[in-house]
């Protein structure tokens, strides 16, 4: 059994015993913790069970056989469960045909047998530390990546405008950790309330660093009163100035006045958002312009209606219409506008948990893209 935690952890294979024996004689004094394996089927089990910084392991395990046919099935069991694990294959001759289909399957070196203690102890230690190393630096980046997603979550809306007549949800699920999608719902002077959505190009941290720094934009331009022309305007000039000339965002920003239900918007490449009627009818929220971060002196245009009693305002990201099923059809639109809860006049929170249903039913849990959606309703 293993000992030391802290020690290098060696997997070894091999069915012979004096073999094992041997080896593991050889690596202990080294500072090496070693596990022994006789069969392919161990080797799994043991892979199966816990983590280790190397396998040093044999082609063949069937006795008067040279084809290392075992070994290699072996090889594409072992990354099946961890690709990235070390591997030293030993072997008692040389075929440069099983060789290179062994570097194919992901074989970092070779021992000879008989081999040089030297040998194998040099490449044990410096394969076992690199795989250590790059553990470590596995383990920083989660923690990392962990804390941006606590941050990125803090930097959404913790509570929506409360307005008499009126329904407020919203909902961001990211593909990873962070994403690029972004919202709010701004309660502004005056009773007006600022809806925004917007989605940056890429994924990771870069993401959602500049979606933050666009957030910081719009909320700064929004609490100045600016209509949603003048404010796409002023962030799309900001993020010009520091944005990399590979991104660019995507992004709705309305303007409602919960007391007439006037909405004025400005649409930058975003996915038209979704007002249905509540007589069943369907409008497109496409007026705007192009999307930001590409060019500081473009203009947008603004759009304008009224949202009467029992409409529905959906905004959503890409990741909601073209989430993929088992044979690769998207939801699309039509999907969207079929989403219906139950209940009369349902809230706009009921709407939003009958979207991302509808969407986990048709395309499952494995999810390629980030999905927000902000709903907005007015009472029948």
């Amino acid at each position: 059994m293993t000992d030391a935690p802290d020690r290098p952890q060696i997997l070894i294979a091999d069915d012979q015993a004096d073999v094992l024996d041997a080896l593991r004689l050889l690596l202990h004094p080294e500072g090496f913790a070693t596990e022994a394996a006789g069969s392919p089927a161990a080797v799994v089990q043991a892979l199966q069970q816990r983590e280790f910084d190397l396998l040093l392991m044999d082609l063949n395990y069937a006795r008067d056989t040279t084809s290392g046919r075992e070994g290699l099935d072996l090889l594409s069991k072992v990354r099946a469960i961890d690709r990235r694990l070390p591997i030293v294959v030993m072997t008692g001759w040389a075929s440069m045909e099983v060789a290179i289909e062994a570097l194919r399957a992901g074989v970092r070196d070779f021992v000879q047998k008989p081999w040089d203690n030297d040998r194998v102890v040099g490449l044990v230690r410096a394969l076992s530390d690199e795989r250590r190393r790059a553990r470590h630096d596995d383990d920083r980046l989660a923690r990392e990546m962990r804390d941006a997603a606590e941050i990125q979550l803090a930097l959404l809306p913790r509570t929506l405008p409360l307005t008499p007549g009126w329904s407020f949800a919203a909902a961001c699920q990211p593909a990873a950790l962070v994403g690029g999608d972004t919202y709010d719902l701004l309660q502004l002077p005056g009773g007006y309330v600022g809806l925004s959505i917007a989605d940056v190009a890429g994924k990771g941290i870069p993401a959602a660093l500049l979606a933050s720094s666009l957030q910081s934009a719009v909320r700064s331009a929004a609490t100045r009163g600016l209509a949603p022309d003048a404010l796409c305007d002023e962030v799309n000039r900001a993020l010009c100035e520091r944005i990399p000339t590979n991104r660019f965002v995507t992004f709705f920003y309305g303007l409602l006045d919960p007391a007439t239900g006037v909405l004025s918007y400005s649409n930058a490449g975003h996915n038209p958002p979704l007002l249905a009627r509540a007589e069943g009818t369907a409008e497109w929220l496409d007026v705007g312009g192009p999307v930001l971060g590409i060019e500081p002196t473009c203009a947008w245009q603004r759009g304008e209606l009224t949202m009467r009693p029992g409409d529905r305002l959906v905004l959503y990201t890409d990741g909601i219409v073209e989430a993929r099923d088992a044979s690769d059809e998207e939801f699309a639109t039509g999907r969207l506008q079929s989403v219906s809860p139950e209940g009369p006049g349902p809230s706009a929170g009921a709407f939003l948990d009958a979207l991302f249903r509808a969407v986990h039913s048709f395309a499952g849990t494995c999810q390629e893209d980030d999905q927000t959606v902000v709903v907005v309703t007015r009472d029948p």
